[in-house]
């Protein structure tokens, strides 16, 4: 429809004429109300980002020598994060001493991934960084 056609059609119905593709050929275009338009575009926008939001990267710090207990705590808390959709960077703080010993540390890490019982993948497997072990899982 040639584009004076439609301007008098949307004037006859008292609506507004919306480019919706611009860069479509022919570009498309709409008969609408431009206020009902611009509070839907705002309503997907803010749709969006709540959703962009949700995925934070999350941190969990545990240490080697950490109790049982403490250990199923993390856990627990990891298993919440996951849930809820978040990435989450489990730390593993190593002192001293402990540093020496990698093979060690990479066991505990390992024995704390198994208290973790929400279904999970690794984004990145366990490296050496900072003052201990990094890694990062996601939900399944």
């Amino acid at each position: 429809m040639k584009r004076d056609d439609a301007l008098r059609l949307a004037y006859g119905k008292n609506l507004d004429l919306i480019e919706i593709a611009p860069t479509a050929n022919p570009p498309v275009a709409r008969i609408m109300d431009f206020d009902k338009f611009r509070y839907q575009k705002e309503k997907e926008n803010k749709k969006q980002r709540q959703s962009q939001k949700n995925k934070e990267l999350k941190q969990i710090r545990i240490t080697p020598r950490a109790a049982l207990n403490d250990l199923q705590v993390k856990a627990a808390k990891t298993d919440e994060f996951l849930k809820e959709g978040h990435k989450v960077e489990i730390n593993l703080f190593l002192k001293g001493r402990e540093k020496g010993n990698k093979e060690w540390a990479l066991k505990k890490l390992e024995e704390f991934m198994t208290l973790i019982k929400e279904p999970h993948l690794r984004t990145m497997e366990p490296k050496q960084g900072g003052k201990g072990f990094n890694m990062q899982i996601v939900k399944k």
